[in-house]
C-alpha cells in the first residue's frame, strides 16, 4: 500500500519539509527565513502562521495535495521528558509545545504545524517522533554528587534511534535485541548507550556534558568553571553562551566549520590538528565510558552526523575503541527520513503511537 507522509523540521533560521511516498522522498525543500523576518516575532510560537503560510505555499507550488497525505510528522520540541517513540499530537502535547515547558526552541513548532496541516487534510493524523528530551536513563545514571543537581537526558534522539534501527536491520537483527553505542557527531556531540532498545545513559549534549564540539564546550573542570563564573568578568548569559554557542572549536580555533578544521589540519596547521585530535580523543573516551555502562557487552559502535565524514577523526576514534566492538560509520544525518520512517512504522502497524500526558 502506498503512503504519503509529510515531514516538518523547523530550525532557528529555516523550516525543512519533505514529502515521502513510502521510503522515497518525492519533495525535499529547505525554506530559509531572513533574520529580519524572524526578528518581528517576540516568541517562537508567534512565528506559527508565518511558517505555516510558507509551508502551504511550497506544497502548492510542488502540486502536493494535502488531502492525499496519510500522516504528517513534525520534529518534536522541548516537551516533558518522555519515552522514545511516536506520539500522536493531542491537546496535552499541543499545550506543552505552545508553552515551551522546558524552554523555547524552533522545534516546538514541529508538532503544532503538523497538527494544523493534518486537520486541514481531513484524514491524516499528526505525530512527533523521538524529540531531544527522550528520557530512558537508568536511575543510577541520574545521580550526581549534589542532591540539587540531577543528570538530564537531552540528546540527538531522533538520529541516534534511526541509525540504530537502520544498523540492526542491516545486521538482520531487531534494535531491541542489540547493545549499541551510538555517537552523533554534529554541531553538538552526544554518545549514547543503547541497551536492548533503550538509551540507558547519554551525555547532555545541549549544555555541558561530554566531548566538546564545533560550538559547545562539553565537560569542563568544575573548579575552574566556578572561578570563571564568579570572576566578575562575565554575566550569566555570557557564560551560558560559552558553553553552547561560543565554546568548543569556536573558542579553540576561531571557527565552527568542522570541514574547514579538517582541511587546515590536513594542510599542516599544528593548532588545527591538535584541536581535531582533542575532539577525536574526547569522543573515543566517551565511547569507552559507555562501554562500561553496557558492561563490555557491545554489539557495535556507530558513528553518525556530519563530522563522521572526517576520515582522520574516524581513524583516531577507531584506534581508541576498535577493541571494544566493530565500528560502523553512517556519515551525515537524515532527520527528514527518520521522521518519515517513524510515521511509516505507525501506518504499517509495526508500532503503536504513544499517548502524551
Amino acid at each position: 500500500m502506498d503512503y504519503l507522509v509529510l515531514t516538518i523540521n523547523p530550525g532557528s533560521t529555516s523550516t525543512k519539509i519533505a514529502v515521502f511516498r513510502n521510503e522515497e522522498a518525492i519533495l525535499e525543500k529547505t525554506l530559509r527565513h531572513q533574520a529580519e523576518e524572524i526578528a518581528k516575532y517576540g516568541s517562537i510560537v508567534e512565528q506559527f502562521q508565518f511558517r505555516m503560510d510558507i509551508i502551504m505555499a511550497a506544497l502548492a507550488e510542488a502540486k502536493v495535495n494535502i488531502a492525499d497525505l496519510s500522516a504528517v510528522v513534525g520534529r518534536g520540541g522541548l516537551v516533558k521528558p518522555i519515552e522514545s517513540g511516536v506520539y500522536e499530537v493531542n491537546d496535552a502535547l499541543r499545550a506543552d509545545l505552545q508553552h515551551g515547558v522546558l524552554g523555547e526552541h524552533a522545534s516546538n513548532l514541529g508538532g503544532l504545524l503538523a497538527d494544523d496541516i493534518a486537520r486541514k487534510s481531513g484524514k491524516a493524523k499528526a505525530y512527533i517522533a523521538d524529540p531531544v528530551v527522550v528520557d530512558e536513563l537508568q536511575e543510577v545514571a541520574r545521580v550526581c554528587g549534589l542532591p540539587s543537581c540531577e543528570r538530564k537526558s537531552i540528546f540527538h534522539a531522533l538520529n541516534q534511534k534511526a541509525i540504530a534501527r537502520t544498523h540492526a536491520k542491516k545486521m538482520g537483527r531487531r534494535y531491541e535485541e542489540l547493545n549499541l553505542i551510538v555517537a552523533h557527531l554534529g554541531g553538538g556531540i552526544s554518545v549514547g548507550a543503547h541497551c536492548k532498545g533503550r538509551v540507558i545513559d547519554v551525555n547532555n549534549a545541549l549544555d555541558g556534558e561530554g566531548p566538546f564540539s564545533p560550538e559547545r564546550a562539553g565537560t569542563l573542570p568544575a573548579g575552574q568553571l566556578v572561578d570563571l563564573c564568579f570572576s566578575g568578568e562575565y554575566t550569566k548569559e555570557q557564560v551560558k553562551k560559552m558553553l553552547n554557542g561560543k565554546g568548543g572549536m569556536v573558542a579553540l580555533a576561531g571557527i565552527n566549520d568542522a570541514y574547514k578544521l579538517e582541511m587546515m589540519a590536513k594542510d599542516g596547521d599544528a593548532k588545527a590538528k591538535l584541536v581535531q585530535d582533542a575532539m577525536s580523543y574526547n569522543i573515543g573516551k566517551a565511547i569507552g565510558a559507555m562501554a562500561t555502562v553496557l558492561k563490555g557487552n557491545v554489539d557495535g559502535i556507530l558513528l553518525t552526523g556530519g563530522i563522521a565524514h572526517n576520515p582522520f577523526l574516524v581513524e583516531y576514534v577507531k584506534e581508541m575503541v576498535g577493541f571494544i566492538a566493530p565500528l560502523t560509520v553512517y556519515p551525515g544525518e537524515d532527520e527528514m527520513g527518520a521522521l518519515a520512517m517513524n510515521g511509516l512504522m505507525v501506518l504499517r502497524g509495526e508500532i503503536s503511537p504513544n499517548t502524551y500526558k
